[in-house]
């Protein structure tokens, strides 16, 4: 059986594997290290555009897809029948979720301001708000959901939360625009699907709390862009974000020199270690696969 990856580093962080297990490593951009169409097992790159799809159209004998992500909204239209698509859900939580944090920490203390005026050698005090004593609104209930709240709780934070359906302590997301206007802070961590894109719209921005955060550590799509700029070019609301719409954010955008916003280029897991997080479940998924068991974190209604 033949099994693509997306990186060399990965050979050794798969683990012992079964007999007849041939990795090879196609990184998307190389030409193809042997035919693709005897090709079963693929690893691909992750943080991948829609191109690296492409590949697809050539893999006549693919059974099984395991992103080294969550994200799977590029690849849920794409896969052809009959090949189960496996997400990486849970490797980048810890990270995902630190950059949350510190998004709203750095963004409602200033830390942006400060910045800017350390470049100008500036040492000028700046009152800012905080975080403590605020009350906290998360979009998406999932595994980096809670541990951003969990965060947020011990920092002082109130944090209610709203997912796809109601649960206890878990709003249905249905409920979100009656919501807003309660919370200082709203945070995005919820799968870019057809129900999520444009979420985030003029109505819904206009029902956040004057003075309020959003931060998007989610997918940019989810967002309206130029209804964002609008609210932030206003002073009405601020925003961090580590996604927008579209990705690179050009040269020129008016985003970029928007007072209240803190940008980061989509690094939310872009730290050391990523390589070992995201090859942690590659390898026994492999030994699944060949054992004939069910895969884990197969992906279904788009996450």
């Amino acid at each position: 059986m033949k099994v693509w990856i997306a990186h060399e580093e990965g050979r050794e962080l798969l683990g012992p594997l079964p007999d007849g297990v041939e990795v090879e490593v196609y990184d998307g951009r190389a030409d193809y290290p042997s035919d693709p169409a005897t090709l079963e097992f693929w690893v691909p790159p992750f943080l991948a555009q829609s191109k690296v799809t492409t590949p697809l159209k050539d893999m006549a004998s693919l059974k099984a897809i395991q992103l080294l992500s969550a994200g799977a909204e590029v690849w849920v239209p794409a896969v052809p029948p009959g090949v189960v698509l496996c997400d990486a859900r849970g490797v980048h939580t810890g990270v995902t979720a630190e950059w949350t944090v510190g998004a709203v920490i750095a963004s409602m203390r200033g830390f942006d301001v400060f910045a800017r005026q350390q470049a100008r050698h500036e040492w000028k005090v700046e009152w800012t708000t905080t975080a403590v004593g605020k009350r906290a609104l998360i979009v998406g209930a999932g595994d980096i959901g809670d541990r951003v709240a969990d965060v947020l709780a011990a920092l002082g934070v109130e944090v209610e939360k709203v997912a796809r359906r109601a649960r206890p302590g878990v709003h249905p997301i249905d409920a979100v625009e009656t919501l807003l206007p309660d919370f200082d802070i709203v945070i995005l961590i919820l799968p870019l699907t057809d129900a999520t894109r444009g979420l985030v719209d003029a109505e819904f921005l206009s029902r956040m709390k004057d003075g309020a955060l959003l931060v998007n550590a989610a997918r940019g799509p989810i967002v309206d862009t130029d209804a964002l700029v609008a609210e932030v070019a206003s002073g009405r609301l601020r925003c961090a974000v580590d996604v927008v719409d579209p990705e690179p954010l050009p040269k020129g955008h008016p985003l970029w020199d928007l007072e209240g916003a803190l940008i980061t280029p989509h690094a939310g897991a872009s730290v050391d270690g990523t390589l070992d997080r995201a090859y942690a479940p590659v390898g026994p998924q492999i030994r699944r696969y060949v054992a004939g068991e069910p895969l884990e974190n197969v992906v279904t209604d788009g996450y």
